[in-house]
């Protein structure tokens, strides 16, 4: 008599990643189809400063077509995120539970630093710095999680990561962000050198500290 042996067949399910995608996608469609004329602006941001002078009113950082795109963005970002610790062995891309404490923690890092900013900046008296400084941040990091989705969908479909890969797009979206700062920093000076000693406190507090201990928590952990 043959001996049979049984095998459990695990089957690695993408269909929650098909589905966030694709959900991203809509919310794209619903954010060019009611603010056409601004997402046509939007897109052009890389090559044209039209968008960042018709919208560079504090009123606009909680408009519609900055939420639905917010939420693309930290969708996109807590994908590369588990694409990260999924090629270093940290956890497995395709973990629906890992997404979704990496995306929990991600919306509430970045609604805590928000609120936090905006106490700060009212109690230095810079509320109108901070707004138009954090509108300008969001433009250029909402573009980046934009631009950073498709690659997130060829990484999760395909087996194209690499050390050298990830350290690109990490170098990458590094520069991206340094610049951002650096160019708002010369948009708005004539404003900050009027609170210059409030909004270095304002950086060192909350543009530098919280992502040091992130990677001082994350190194250690």
């Amino acid at each position: 008599m043959i001996a049979l042996e049984l095998h459990p067949r695990i089957i690695e399910t993408k269909d929650w990643a098909t589905v966030l995608f694709v959900f991203s996608l809509l919310l794209i469609v619903v954010a060019k189809s009611s603010f056409e004329n601004r997402f046509y602006d939007f897109i052009r941001l890389l090559v044209s400063d039209k968008y960042t002078k018709i919208y560079r009113e504090s009123s606009h950082l909680m408009s519609g077509f900055n939420i639905l795109l917010f939420v693309v963005n930290l969708i996109s970002f807590s994908f590369f995120i588990q694409l990260v610790l999924s090629h270093y062995q940290y956890g497995e891309k395709t973990d629906w539970v890992l997404f979704v404490r990496i995306f929990t923690l991600l919306t509430v890092f970045i609604l805590s630093k928000f609120l936090i900013e905006k106490i700060i900046a009212t109690t230095f008296g810079i509320e109108e710095i901070i707004e138009q400084f954090n509108l300008y941040k969001v433009t250029f990091r909402t573009y980046i999680g934009l631009l950073l989705m498709p690659v997130c969908v060829i990484l999760f479909y395909g087996n194209y990561i690499t050390n050298s890969l990830i350290l690109s797009i990490i170098g990458i979206l590094f520069i991206i962000n340094v610049l951002t700062y650096v160019v708002s920093l010369k948009n708005y000076q004539n404003l900050l050198f009027s609170k210059l000693f409030y909004f270095i406190l304002y950086l060192c507090a909350l543009e530098i500290a919280p992502y040091y201990f992130m990677y001082y928590l994350i190194t250690q952990n």
